[in-house]
């Protein structure tokens, strides 16, 4: 189902660039503070959360002076010079503008028949005066509650609050906020249905408490400062931040696109050029990230090894071509003439042609076998844990070379550290050089194995007339031979460098009387 799902998306999915992709992602990012404060109301949360400690400071300065106004009531107590712990009881917010649960609208209290607190009613005439000057600053509604939630002044005046759930809750000691609906409301612009608090009043119910008991209850409310009103009031501020964002963002966007972006454009278009045959892979971007130069260098070898494995190819099969034209042009010439000629030939002719057909027939074949080999060698990969003893690998190839006419000496330690190479990759590279060595007149050779480091050291040396100074440097490359008239193919050291290459060895002609050839080789793990 998800594969499905992933398929029917891909049908569907714009081609997209990898810059306006990482535009888009740096977008995201620099817009979610905005997200949040608008759609998860961060900022309006904070507004109402003002406007209710506001009510909250505004309440207790009002109640603790009617608490002193109330008649019977005993003075305050002073002020402790060390105030014991618990002394100060600090009020925190309680409105959740997201979570909380907004009332309706407050409806119109009824009158009630029953008395009014007289010391309430006394109360609320010494303290209206203190009222009237708060709510010129303010703009909060004040409402001044007997014990019974009965209004005691103003508006509210013999009214029966004692409904309300905040009202209860302050009766009973304790202060309470609550959200309800603000009827009154009277929208400005279409825009506001995106802010809760526009719609909103805040009411929050406070008790009068003296001599330790509640006498009465202030009933406050106010409508907190709506969004688009706080956003316009802070508009240098915000036009500030979402302009430095801005350019941050931008600045960002060009680091990331001049890194990251940039360079893999340039990389593919390089790329497609040499697919193309042509090109250069460019150099790696000094801004780029570390990945993309990574990148770029693994690249540009990808590309050497890939240049020089298809030169390698042209020239093989170039050599290939060279190699077997000479026999097969060899064996067609003394074809046409037996067909041309037979009847006419004596039999000694007839056998020197059909001889001349056999070598080369001969020769294409060990060419064959030869090429073979080295296509194994080429294609060989490194055996995991692979271990070989060298010094029974050498006895064995020297057993089997050693001649009356070609003799061998042996120089290793039997207490020599396994290698890390097949034991017919060892036998086959020493068969090699042993070979070479007598075929190029060498009477007396010498093996000599040792630890160098870390890794193991073959040399084999002799006593033939060397490699000459000219040809030291194409002594490896396939089909390169001084002998090809006795035979010679020119694959015989291709093939060991091969087999050495694919168990991480190697080979090189070293400096020595004769022909001496240093073969390293890693240990067996």
């Amino acid at each position: 189902m998800i594969e499905a799902f992933k398929d029917w998306v891909g049908r569907w999915w714009p081609p997209l660039r990898l810059r306006w992709i990482l535009f888009a992602v740096l977008l995201f990012a620099a817009a979610m503070p905005g997200f949040a404060a608008l759609y998860l109301r961060v900022y309006e949360n904070t507004v109402v959360r003002q406007t209710e400690a506001e009510l909250v400071a505004q309440g207790a300065a009002l109640a603790a002076v009617a608490a002193i106004e109330w008649p019977g009531a005993p003075p305050p107590p002073p002020k402790p010079v060390d105030p014991p712990e618990g002394y100060y009881r600090p009020e925190f917010t309680s409105i959740d503008l997201t979570l909380g649960q907004v009332l309706p609208e407050r409806p119109w209290m009824r009158k009630t028949r029953n008395a009014l607190d007289p010391d309430a009613v006394y109360v609320a005439r010494r303290i209206n005066p203190v009222i009237e000057r708060t709510l010129q600053t303010t703009l909060a509604s004040v409402y001044i509650l007997d014990r019974h939630g009965y209004g005691v002044a103003g508006q509210g005046y013999g009214r029966d609050f004692s409904g309300l759930p905040e009202v209860r809750w302050a009766l009973s000691g304790r202060p309470y906020t609550v959200m309800r609906i603000n009827g009154d409301l009277e929208r400005q612009s279409s825009f506001e249905w995106l802010s809760k608090a526009s719609g909103i009043r805040l009411h929050h119910a406070r008790p009068i408490v003296a001599g330790g008991q509640v006498k009465g209850v202030l009933l406050l409310s106010r409508s907190p400062r709506a969004l688009f009103r706080g956003l316009y009031e802070d508009r240098g501020k915000i036009i500030f931040g979402a302009a430095l964002i801005l350019g941050i963002l931008v600045m960002l966007s060009g680091l990331v696109s001049r890194g990251v972006a940039g360079p893999i454009e340039k990389l593919s278009a390089a790329s497609r050029q040499v697919a193309a045959g042509g090109g250069e892979i460019p150099p790696t971007p000094r801004t780029a990230a570390r990945e993309i130069r990574d990148l770029y260098v693994d690249f540009r070898a990808m590309a050497e090894r890939i240049e020089r494995r298809s030169g390698y190819l042209r020239d093989f099969a170039a050599a290939v071509s060279h190699e077997f034209k000479t026999p097969l042009a060899g064996i067609g010439g003394a074809v046409e003439l037996l067909q041309d000629h037979f009847e006419t030939m004596s039999p000694a002719e007839r056998r020197r042609f059909l001889d001349n057909i056999a070598g080369d027939s001969d020769r294409l074949s060990q060419l064959v076998t030869r090429l073979l080999d080295l296509a194994r060698a080429d294609m060989a990969l490194p055996e995991a844990g692979v271990s070989a003893d060298l010094a029974e690998a050498v006895r064995r190839t020297v057993d089997a070379q050693a001649a009356e006419a070609f003799a061998v000496a042996v120089d290793a330690p039997s207490d020599l550290p396994a290698v890390a190479a097949p034991a017919t990759t060892l036998e086959s590279v020493l068969t090699v050089l042993l070979q070479n060595a007598r075929q190029a007149g060498a009477k007396r050779a010498r093996v000599r194995a040792a630890v160098e480091g870390e890794d193991v050291v073959v040399t084999v040396s002799d006593d033939g007339p060397g490699v000459p100074e000219a040809d030291r440097e194409r002594l490896f490359e396939p089909f390169f031979t001084s002998r090809r008239a006795q035979g010679g193919t020119g694959l015989g050291l291709s093939i060991a460098r091969s087999l050495l290459a694919a168990s991480q060895g190697r080979i090189e002609l070293a400096p020595g009387p004769g022909a001496t050839f240093r073969v390293t080789l890693p240990r067996a793990a």
